[in-house]
């Protein structure tokens, strides 16, 4: 087995617990626009622009994606996302052992840098951090994890490890070609859900990841 050199997380249920909230925030704005949020489960860790979109049915949404953001914000600002318990001493042992740690996610720029702000995550807890409108396409698309490899300068894919909470994460790790694949149950999918995919291991958290790279991939 290569080293680990990089491990590329997700954010919401996976290092951050934000409480379900940016799936509120994405239910409610379909609604008010008249559409139905019955499938909004299918999009976990999806693009949300495209998301809302598909649930609404049309290619235009700069409004209702204005209106998630406000919403999402509102949320936020009563109810403040906090990391999962363990997760920032995690990356700080991933550090530690030069391996790089970067952040993937379906929100778009602006609402990941207020999120930051307030885990106060800016300076010296990450390598890298990638919104999906740094790439062409978000998950189950590999990009963001080829552009986390640019911007930490790791050529080789197998030597990366990603995890997420959400059956998408996995699918994104598999088409990348990472060596691990790992889902994690802190977030709203359950080990059967998660297990439906391709994936290497499943963990109860990002905790578990440290111990995991140093036993070489025995879980």
């Amino acid at each position: 087995m290569n080293r680990i050199d990089l491990v590329v997380l997700d954010i919401a249920g996976t290092t951050v617990e934000e409480h379900g909230l940016v799936y509120e925030a994405l239910a409610d704005t379909v609604v008010a626009a008249g559409g139905s949020a019955l499938d909004v489960g299918r999009w976990m860790g999806a693009d949300k622009y495209e998301a809302i979109s598909a649930m609404l049915g049309k290619s235009e949404v700069d409004a209702e994606f204005k209106d998630f953001h406000e919403r999402l914000a509102q949320y936020y600002a009563e109810t403040p996302p906090t990391p999962i318990p363990g997760v920032p001493e995690a990356l700080a042992r991933l550090r530690s052992n030069d391996v790089k740690v970067a952040l993937t996610t379906g929100f778009d720029r602006p609402v990941v840098d207020g999120l930051l702000d307030v885990l106060g995550w800016h300076e010296g807890v990450l390598n890298a951090v990638v919104c999906v409108d740094d790439v062409t396409a978000g998950r189950p698309a590999p990009y963001m994890i080829f552009r986390a490899m640019e911007l930490t300068g790791v050529r080789d894919v197998r030597r990366v490890l990603t995890a997420g909470d959400t059956t998408r994460d996995l699918q994104a790790g598999t088409n990348a070609g990472a060596a691990f694949v790992v889902g994690v149950l802190s977030g709203s999918q359950t080990a059967e859900e998660l297990g439906a995919v391709q994936h290497t291991h499943l963990l109860k958290s990002v905790v578990e990841i440290p111990a995991l790279i140093q036993s070489g991939g025995v879980a």
